[in-house]
């Protein structure tokens, strides 16, 4: 059996203790229509969706060019099609755009080729519709399978923010293809455990108020900048957009901006940056186990 490894810390530009990265998931309609295409006939939740591209990314946009910060925009191809001025507008705002999929469909247990097929598709609709050809990737709900850095190294793919298991970006091994930036993400620092609410999808109907968000996303940040990691926010549009947690937000990066220990980075950045560290690539592998079965006692009487 393999041991894996810790990821080791990085050294940051100027001296700064902690990277910050601001990334928003566009996924308007597409999460629910991969989920269950009987989704597109329910006009109500279809209407929650989308205030993502429709208000929310506008309004976020308006809090990014507020403090000249860089954000990240993991996009959904059917959602560029569907929205294509939201997304050229954040192609215009001179944030990334990276790709989240095509219709954020699940990878779990889907074989190469149908997600080589997904692949291709969420890059021609970027490219048809704000002319961008991404170098990050994020795996819709943040699954992916043990083949899919293969698959991003063959499209060409600097980085991935898709893995859980380290504070700190890493090189991940790409057998016969070199390797990918790695850069980690967690589900504390996502809105959608704070304020996702979507009958028959997703929450229990609790809703959190962004003070609560707040603190948490303050109180990760805080002990990221003492051991020296990588903080990455993740941000829909059609949560965090709404008014009052934009307020909260906005407050937020206010005071984020105001740190003189961190460096606030945008994704494609901070992974260009880790890979001047040449650091040596760490192996991910599948467990490779047995499940313990009772012994056999011989014939039942």
């Amino acid at each position: 059996m393999t041991a894996l490894t810790p990821a080791q810390p990085v050294s940051w530009p100027n001296g700064k203790r902690c990277a910050v990265a601001f990334t928003f998931d566009v996924d308007a309609e597409s999460p629910l229509l991969s989920t269950d295409s009987a989704y597109a006939d329910r006009m109500g939740t279809m209407s929650h969706q989308a205030y993502g591209p429709l208000v929310g990314v506008p309004r976020l946009l308006g809090i990014l060019d507020e403090f000249s910060v860089p954000g990240t925009f993991f996009v959904p191809g059917y959602t560029a099609e569907r929205h294509p001025e939201a997304i050229r507008s954040i192609a215009r705002a001179g944030h990334e755009i990276a790709h989240h999929g095509y219709l954020h469909e699940s990878l779990v247990g889907v074989d190469e080729d149908t997600e080589r097929a997904i692949m291709e598709r969420g890059l021609t609709a970027l490219d048809e519709v704000a002319g961008v050809r991404p170098t990050g990737y994020r795996a819709p709900m943040w699954e992916m399978n043990w083949h899919t850095p293969k698959v991003l190294a063959d499209f060409g793919f600097t980085y991935d923010s898709t893995l859980m298991d380290s504070d700190h970006p890493y090189e991940l091994a790409v057998a016969g293809a070199g390797s990918l930036v790695e850069l980690p993400v967690s589900w504390a620092l996502d809105d959608w455990l704070q304020y996702c609410f979507v009958p028959d999808f997703s929450g229990t109907g609790l809703i959190e108020t962004p003070a609560k968000a707040m603190e948490l996303w303050r109180s990760e940040l805080d002990a990221m900048r003492d051991i020296g990691g990588a903080w990455i926010l993740t941000n829909h549009p059609f949560l965090s957009g709404r008014p009052g947690r934009a307020a909260a937000l906005r407050e937020f990066i206010a005071e984020v901006c105001g740190m003189d220990d961190v460096w606030v980075a945008g994704m494609a950045e901070i992974a260009d940056h880790v890979r001047t560290q040449q650091l040596t690539p760490r192996t991910l592998t599948r467990p490779d186990f047995e499940p313990v079965t009772a012994p056999s006692t011989g014939e039942q009487r």
